[in-house]
């Protein structure tokens, strides 16, 4: 069997396990956040909290939720990593520097996961187990919850409530992600996942020296990582590392994880709006551009224009070979197509075209298919401004989903739009001109202009993964990737839910003649078109120094 029908197999098998997950994960969502029924467990998390379960909440209430439950996890795990030493299992490891616990905090707490650590010398596993996988399912949560809130909107006529954020994030952790992660944690430790409380074995080579391995309670936080879209790793080396991910099925298996539930939620969606139409095009648009990144990523890597490459055939270089150049390609594209950022291969050694295929996936603003809830939102908000520009082009007033799309609207719409590319560029032009930036990056020339703008193009879309070749552990870098993570996070959130509330105000206005449809083949390529155009008046002055550059080289 040759490697390239080896690749379209795996594929295969990924589409078809997506499609058999998609209706009953998707409808089982829509339950989720719509049903009146509070489960026991649930019930006394809202009384330790002192929540009223039954209210409901405007959108000022929802964000200030979201910013102060944001807020404290932030501090709560700065903290934590600060007190390491006098927690168990912190094996002497020590308390982590303040720049790298607060970059570390912002992380985790804004689903983004970048580490500028060697996490299996940095942290024990008090650290790993009590902060960061907990973040790994609440930021996970958080997201979703705020989607659910801006589905709310369009679904609600003439009142300000949007639901209750609370309420929200318990049920996507107890109902959604705790149940899943716990059943694909087992399967993953029965293909061979390490699961262990121990820092380390010990070990002899042939040679009578000794070795240590790291250990870890791998498989649990390995699922969640990839479900929640999470993306840090337990091991430096991540879902490269063969404890983590052993074998071209557990690839397989973590490639599933971490989309199917932004792919599912389009079904969520639809169901939600009373029209399952309106989830397919989104779901159209996601796969069709995933689709395409796909294909120009793998060949990209298996038409390498590099010397060492060209004699090897391949671009090889930083894979896995129990992975191959098709399960690398399609591990990168969709880990950067969400915003989960785990990797198993070195993106900083793909070609120029293929690493500026896993950059771009991310400046399309991580909505192919995007996180948890942060696809669905992004993609909604792009959906907005797709029907707006229409709407300019013949001169009515725009409507979606039976919502007028006024001023209001549209400029929250277009916050969130411009927040992650204003974050990225002036952060990554500020360090481009930074005096300890060139010491940082290993690659001169475009290629290491190709390292910043990753940097931060993974810092503001909360995605996670890097180009390794720049060292990030300057106090600069701790705080200004940290700030673009914070505030590629939250500012697209308050406008999400502005927009929400707009919307959940408006009465339904029922479609007429004149009413742009957005169930057909039309809308789905004005929305694509409208995402890959956005994408390309913004970065391509950028790109053409970098990634575009460097695959004309």
């Amino acid at each position: 069997m040759t490697d390239t029908t080896a690749g379209l197999l795996q594929l295969g098998v990924l589409l078809l396990a997506l499609a058999v997950a998609y209706k009953p994960l998707g409808d089982h969502m829509a339950r989720v956040f719509t049903s009146d029924r509070h489960l026991r467990v649930e019930r006394g998390v809202y009384a330790a909290a002192r929540v009223d379960p039954d209210s409901e909440q405007n959108w000022g209430t929802y964000a200030r939720g979201v910013l102060g439950f944001s807020f404290v996890s932030i501090l709560f795990l700065y903290l934590l990593q600060r007190i390491q030493p006098w927690l168990p299992m912190d094996f002497g490891r020590g308390a982590v520097e303040p720049s790298m616990a607060f970059n570390t905090a912002v992380s985790f707490v804004t689903n983004t996961n970048w580490q500028s650590y060697v996490p299996e010398t940095v942290l024990g596993h008090s650290v790993q187990l009590v902060g960061l996988t907990v973040q790994n399912f609440v930021s996970a949560a958080v997201g979703l919850a705020v989607a659910i809130a801006l589905i709310r909107g369009f679904t609600r006529s003439r009142t300000d409530r949007l639901g209750n954020f609370w309420v929200d994030l318990v049920r996507g952790v107890v109902r959604i992600l705790l149940p899943l992660s716990f059943v694909f944690a087992i399967v993953l430790v029965a293909l061979g996942v390490v699961m262990s409380l121990r820092s380390g074995v010990d070990y002899t080579t042939l040679d009578g020296a000794g070795h240590t391995s790291a250990l870890a309670p791998a498989a649990s936080q390995e699922a969640i990582k990839e479900l929640g879209t999470n993306g840090g790793g337990i091991f430096n080396a991540n879902s490269a590392h063969p404890f983590e991910n052993p074998s071209a099925w557990t690839n397989l298996l973590e490639i599933f994880l971490l989309l199917v539930i932004p792919v599912s939620l389009t079904r969520t969606f639809g169901t939600l709006v009373g029209d399952r139409r309106q989830g397919t095009v989104l779901l159209a648009v996601m796969g069709t551009i995933w689709a395409g990144m796909l294909a120009v990523l793998w060949w990209a890597e298996t038409h390498p224009n590099g010397p060492a490459a060209l004699v090897a055939g391949a671009s090889t270089e930083g894979k896995e070979v129990r992975f191959g150049i098709a399960g690398s390609a399609l591990f990168a594209n969709s880990t950067t197509g969400t915003s989960t950022g785990a990797v198993n291969s070195t993106h900083d050694s793909l070609s120029g075209l293929g690493g500026g295929t896993a950059m771009l996936n991310m400046l399309f603003g991580e909505m192919t298919p995007g996180g948890v809830g942060t696809g669905m939102y992004s993609i909604l908000v792009m959906a907005i401004i797709a029907v707006f520009l229409a709407g300019l082009m013949v001169g009515r007033t725009p409507e979606y989903l039976g919502k007028k799309l006024g001023r209001r609207e549209v400029t929250a719409a277009a916050i969130v739009l411009l927040a992650m590319p204003t974050v990225l560029l002036v952060g990554a032009g500020i360090a481009a001109v930074h005096p300890g930036t060139a010491a940082a990056l290993n690659n001169s020339g475009a290629h290491g202009l190709s390292e910043i703008l990753y940097a931060y193009a993974s810092a503001s879309n909360n995605n996670g993964s890097a180009f390794a070749g720049i060292t990030v552990t300057s106090d600069w870098f701790q705080s200004s990737l940290g700030l673009c993570m914070l505030f590629g996070r939250l500012i697209p959130i308050i406008a999400v839910l502005c927009l929400a509330g707009s919307l959940a105000a408006q009465r339904k206005t029922p479609a007429t003649a004149g009413t742009l449809p957005t169930t057909g083949p039309l809308f789905v390529g004005l929305l694509s078109g409208t995402v890959v155009l956005v994408a390309a008046l913004t970065f391509v002055p950028a790109l053409a120094l970098g990634p575009i550059a460097e695959a004309l080289a």
